[in-house]
C-alpha cells in the first residue's frame, strides 16, 4: 500500500504545535478565567475567596438583567424567524437556475457578512432616521434581520445543493404536483437545514453589540447593552456570571448547528 504523504502536513512543522497552544490561550485563557471567577464568593475578579453561587444567583434576580434578557429573546427569535424564511425563500428561488445577475443577487446576500458591522450599524441607524422609523425593539430587530439573513441562508442554501432534483421527479412520476413534492419531498429533506440556519441567526442576533447599540432606543436595552452598562460601572464577578451564561447558551447553539450539520452531510453522503 502506497505510504500517505505528509510533505504539506504544516502539523509536522517545528513550532507549529507551541504556536497552536499559544494561540488557544491567548484567545480562549481570558474566557476561561472569566468563567472560574464567577463562582468566586468574594467581589474581588482578581483574587480567589471560595467557591460560590451567590453571583449567579444576584444575576437571576437582577431587574435590570431580566428585562434585558426578555428584550433579547424577543428580538432574537423574531429576527431568526423572519432572516431564515427570507434566506428559505432566497435559497429555493436561485436553487438550479443560471441567469443573469446570479452573482450580483449572492453578493447582496452575503454583503452584510463583508461589510464591517460597524458600517452596517450606521447605516442602519441613518436609514431609520430619514425612513422615520422610531428607535426600539422593532428596529433593532429590522437591523438584526438584515445582518442574520447570510447566516440563515448558508447551512440552508447548502443543503439544498445536496437534494438531487430526482427525488421531486419520482413524486412526480408518482403523480404529484409541484406544491405536493415541495411539501412531502423538498421540505423533509430541507428541514435540518433551516433548522441550523434558524440556530444561527438566532445566537448571532442574540450576541450581537454593535448593531444594536446603534438603534437601540430608550426602553429597549439588550443583554449586551445591558452588560456595557455594568462593565462601566466596574467589574464584578456578578458580570463574569452573567456573561458565562451567555457564553454557554452561545456554545450550546453553535455545537448543536455543528452537530445537524454533520448528520445532514452523513445522510447526505
Amino acid at each position: 500500500m502506497r505510504k500517505k504523504s505528509t510533505a504539506h502536513d504544516v502539523r509536522r512543522y517545528p513550532g507549529f504545535r507551541g504556536i497552536t497552544w499559544a494561540t488557544l490561550i491567548f484567545l480562549y485563557g481570558p474566557i476561561i478565567v472569566i468563567a472560574i471567577y464567577s463562582f468566586n464568593e468574594i467581589r474581588s475578579i482578581t483574587v480567589w475567596g471560595g467557591f460560590s453561587l451567590d453571583w449567579y444567583i444576584k444575576a437571576f434576580n437582577n431587574d435590570l438583567i431580566q428585562r434585558a434578557t426578555m428584550n433579547s429573546l424577543f428580538v432574537a427569535v423574531w429576527a431568526a424567524i423572519i432572516s431564515t424564511a427570507i434566506a428559505t425563500f432566497a435559497a429555493l428561488g436561485m436553487r438550479g437556475r443560471r441567469y443573469r445577475g446570479q452573482e450580483a443577487a449572492f453578493a447582496v446576500i452575503s454583503l452584510p457578512l463583508m461589510v464591517p458591522e460597524i458600517v452596517s450599524a450606521v447605516a442602519s441607524l441613518v436609514f431609520f432616521v430619514l425612513v422615520g422609523i422610531p428607535l426600539g425593539l422593532g428596529s433593532i430587530m429590522l437591523a438584526h434581520v438584515v445582518f442574520c439573513i447570510p447566516f440563515a441562508y448558508l447551512p440552508i442554501n447548502a443543503r439544498l445543493e445536496g437534494i438531487e432534483p430526482y427525488y421531486e421527479e419520482a413524486a412526480r412520476d408518482l403523480y404529484a404536483d409541484g406544491r405536493q413534492s415541495f411539501v412531502h419531498v423538498v421540505l423533509p429533506m430541507l428541514f435540518p437545514g433551516i433548522v441550523s440556519g434558524f440556530m444561527l441567526a438566532f445566537i448571532i442576533s442574540l450576541d450581537d453589540f454593535i448593531i444594536t447599540n446603534f438603534v437601540a432606543g430608550p426602553g429597549s436595552t439588550t443583554l449586551p447593552l445591558a452588560i456595557y452598562g455594568l462593565v462601566r460601572t466596574g467589574l464584578t464577578p456578578e458580570i463574569n456570571a452573567i456573561s458565562t451564561m451567555l457564553l454557554l447558551v452561545s456554545i450550546f447553539f453553535v455545537t448543536l448547528s455543528f452537530l445537524i450539520g454533520r448528520w445532514q452531510a452523513r445522510t447526505q453522503s
